[in-house]
């Protein structure tokens, strides 16, 4: 099944066209408020461990490893995992991430992961 999904610098302007806007960080971003995000969810369940992403450090030369732990991890995530395929499955979903590397962060990954890619 193709999934609809947008990816999202959580510091731009919420827009009609995200259809469900989810934070999938683990820490809220700075200078963000919880109004001004907008979110439909704050996912901070799906998010890397913290062990993964202080060893990922946003290097892209870790982001196929990054990718491979962190498609591990969310295979042990059932419960999470579900909770964005549910979501997914009403319609358009933003995923919103913090990083300023648009390339290689969580979402990309995440993204990646549901598509089946």
């Amino acid at each position: 099944m193709a999934f609809d999904i947008k990816l999202k610098r959580v510091y731009e302007t919420p827009e009609p066209g995200d259809g469900q806007r989810v934070l999938v960080d683990r820490i809220w971003p700075r200078g963000v408020s919880k109004q001004d995000a907008a979110l439909t969810l704050w996912l901070k369940d799906i998010a890397p461990s913290d062990e993964l992403r202080t060893w990922f450090g946003h290097e892209p030369a870790r982001w196929e490893e990054f990718q491979r732990r962190y498609r591990a991890e969310l295979d042990s995530n059932d419960d999470a995992v579900t909770v964005l395929r549910t979501l997914l499955d009403k319609g358009r979903v933003t995923l919103l991430y913090g990083a300023h590397d648009e390339a290689h962060n969580n979402a990309v990954a995440l993204a990646g992961y549901l598509r089946g890619d």
